[in-house]
Parts: C-alpha cells; structure tokens; sequence
C-alpha cells in the first residue's frame, strides 16, 4: 500500500513539474511577445499603444544597460542608498533632458520623435538603470 501511494505521489509532482515548466514556458513567450511588439512600436512615428511603445522603449534601455555591463561592470555609484537614489533620480533627469530637447526641436520647426519626451527619455533610462542596478558588481 504505501509503495501505490509513493508512487501516485511521485506522478502528481511529476505533473506539477510539467504544468510549472509548461506555466514558465508561457510566461516566457507571452512577456516575449508583449516586449516585442513594444520594441516594434517604439520605431512607429505615431504609435498606436503609447503603453507598448513605453514597453518598447524600457526594452532597448534594459539592453543597453546590458550591453553596458560589458564595459563598466562594477557601480559608479559605492553607497547603496545612493545607488537606489540614482535608480530613482536618473531617468527622471534624463526624461527632463529629454523633454527639452523636444521643445528645442519644436522652438527651431523641428520634427521631434517620440524620444524626445519627458515619458519615453525616462523609460528608456529607467531600463538601463534598472539593469545597472540589479547586475552591476
């Protein structure tokens, strides 16, 4: 009796297994697919989800963050609280920078692109610092 129960026992943890895989799979590809058609919008001149097109632009910051990884692996930043100060700060300045670029752009007849926004400067540099933040030594 107990080697039947030992043996349900194992097949329910085996389909557990298998639905958590199955669960982690699906998570992958549909947050896959929302980055995606994120990034895609994010080269769009008149984006039709600004909500994917913020998505698009956190998604290239989070890779240059990456990619900056590469090359300056270690914080700028020592103290830790001054870390999560810069997680907060920085894209908020970049986003401001942004912002008036887009108004410099716009005072000279200029065509600004989307980028050139406090919203989108700050997602994108809000991706990069969070990559920074997390995987930086």
């Amino acid at each position: 009796m107990e080697f039947i129960a030992e043996i349900l026992l194992e097949a329910l943890i085996a389909l557990f297994q298998a639905g958590g895989e199955v669960l982690l799979q699906m998570t992958v590809e549909i947050f896959g697919e929302v980055i995606g058609h994120g990034m895609r919008e994010s080269f769009r001149l008149k984006p039709l989800h600004p909500w994917l097109a913020a998505v698009g632009y956190f998604s290239w910051g989070a890779i240059a963050g990456g990619l900056s990884l590469w090359f300056f692996s270690a914080h700028f930043i020592q103290s830790p609280g001054l870390r999560l100060a810069n997680l907060i700060l920085s894209p908020v300045i970049a986003g401001l920078i942004m912002a008036k670029i887009g108004a410099w752009r716009r005072n000279r007849d200029q065509e600004p692109i989307r980028l050139d926004s406090f919203a989108y400067g700050c997602c994108l540099a809000f991706g990069m610092a969070l990559v920074r933040y997390l995987w930086a030594k």
